[in-house]
């Protein structure tokens, strides 16, 4: 973490709330309270006030994400409230932002990820059994097409059904009705929830590869709002913003989105960057799938000049090296032009028309 600046000056923060937005369900508010806490331990002088509203995503339980059509679900009800000045940041997890952040807000921090490998939980009569050893024709309750076409694939004999709703709801669909053997959730929800002992199964990324910014919380602000840039920046953590810049680079070049699967899995090690994207058609039996890699080692430069503003696919760093950046948002439009070459359009043109009609 970078050395937190002062918050307060002549017409600083000092004396007034710093209101920061959420959505109301009960994760959303603990990943809320997990940022607020940070920024109060670094800013005891300010005031923090949680603002809580729905939104559309929230709404309409009864609808697949993926058939909604709309990019911004869970955000644009939050982004109104930021460019009206009702709130002065905003939290969301960093998979519910689109790759393209409308005019005049950025990604102000991403914070140090949690696990980003999704999470298979079992209905308590299934406790102890692994995906491989459920009955065949066992319901498998997911809303995500990226994770229905790779466990399609790899699980041939189980059934695949959409599941809505929040975490608690879902879990009550799980353990309550008979309807589902088991349900995919993300493992960094669970773990942030406290359910981390109902997670009776892993996918590691040769099964399954996780969403674009899976288990990254990221802090939403406006873009001309340098005071709270300022503030805010210090809870970047470099790797996770450098894997996610790379992830969501990868998929603004391929215009993905929640209506076609598009999956990753990132790691950085001794200065390389490692990127595995895939795409898949909705019964994952066509996919295509690579890697590549390059280095971020690179210094920190004066942060004065021309770049100042520079953002990396809707993210502002100025404390994290440009040219490593620069670098990582390469990788995943390279990455993604090779996959386009080999033909990936053309199945996720196909998904996308299949996910339509249906």
């Amino acid at each position: 973490m970078a050395e937190p600046v002062s918050a307060a000056g002549e017409n600083g923060a000092c004396g007034r709330a710093v209101r920061v937005g959420t959505r109301r369900s009960q994760l959303a508010r603990i990943q809320t309270d997990s940022i607020v806490e940070m920024l109060r331990a670094l800013y005891p002088e300010l005031h923090f006030e949680i603002v809580a509203m729905s939104t559309t995503g929230d709404k309409i339980l009864d609808t697949a994400l993926s058939k909604i059509g709309e990019k911004s679900l869970f955000t644009k009800e939050l982004e109104n409230a930021l460019e009206r000045n009702e709130v002065d940041l905003v939290v969301h997890s960093l998979k519910d932002l689109p790759t393209s952040l409308p005019p005049g807000f950025t990604i102000g921090a991403v914070c140090k990820r949690e696990n980003p490998l999704d999470a298979v939980v079992f209905h308590p009569k299934n406790c102890g059994k692994t995906l491989s050893l459920l009955p065949e024709k066992s319901v498998i309750g997911t809303s995500s097409l990226r994770r229905a076409a790779q466990l399609k694939k790899k699980f041939p004999q189980l059934e695949f059904r959409d599941i809505r709703g929040n975490l608690n709801t879902r879990l009550k669909k799980l353990d309550e009705r008979e309807d589902f053997s088991a349900i995919i959730l993300a493992a960094a929800g669970l773990k942030r929830m406290g359910w981390e002992s109902r997670i009776g199964q892993l996918l590691n990324p040769e099964d399954c590869l996780y969403a674009v910014g899976q288990g990254a919380l990221a802090v939403e602000v406006r873009a001309k709002d340098q005071e709270m840039l300022d503030m805010v920046s210090v809870l970047h953590d470099a790797d996770t913003v450098l894997c996610c810049i790379a992830e969501r680079a990868f998929m603004k070049r391929l215009e993905g989105g929640c209506s076609v699967p598009v999956a990753v899995s990132t790691m950085l090690k001794d200065g390389q960057l490692y990127l595995t994207g895939a795409v898949y058609s909705l019964d994952g039996s066509d996919s295509l799938k690579e890697t590549m890699q390059t280095s971020v080692n690179y210094p920190q430069q004066s942060e004065d000049g021309p770049n100042d503003d520079v953002q990396h696919v809707g993210i502002t760093a100025k404390n994290v090296p440009g040219q490593a950046q620069e670098a990582a948002e390469n990788l995943g439009v390279e990455l993604a032009s090779l996959l386009l070459s080999k033909g990936a359009k053309h199945i996720l043109s196909v998904a996308r028309q299949l996910n339509d009609a249906h």
